[in-house]
């Protein structure tokens, strides 16, 4: 087996944390009002207790031109350092409503080119296929 080249953290100092990364089998659609932000049928979901299900999209279905890169970042032990986007349709309640780890670490790579975004700052609808 290959070493481990960017291994997380808090999962070595933390073995038996669970995180689930699976397919969402459906379509997710995100929108601040009206304007559609992205739309996936390829997006995955992210389990990790006791949070609540996150989904994460494929940077291919985000409309990059409705976001505007911030300078807001945070680091997780388990996936990474995040870099944050604001959904500009979505005006002052869109600031850092985006996020994506671009290098996670190397137990998160099936997150890396893909954005999650907050329920609170959004709309988020999930259509089961």
């Amino acid at each position: 087996m290959d070493k481990i080249a960017n291994p997380a953290p808090g999962f070595q100092r933390n073995p038996d944390k669970i995180i689930t990364i699976e397919p969402y089998v459906g379509t997710v659609t995100v929108r601040a009002g009206d304007t559609v932000i992205a739309s996936s049928t390829k997006a995955k979901v992210l389990s990790e207790a006791p949070y609540s299900p996150v989904f994460y999209i494929p940077f291919a279905d985000i409309d990059f031109e409705k976001l505007s890169g911030t300078e807001h970042s945070t680091h997780c032990p388990y996936k990474g350092d995040a870099s944050y986007w604001s959904v500009l349709p979505a005006g002052e309640t869109g600031q850092n409503a985006m996020w994506a780890y671009k290098r996670p670490f190397d137990e998160m790579t099936e997150i890396r080119d893909h954005g999650a975004f907050y329920a609170s700052k959004v709309t988020i609808e999930a259509k089961p296929g």
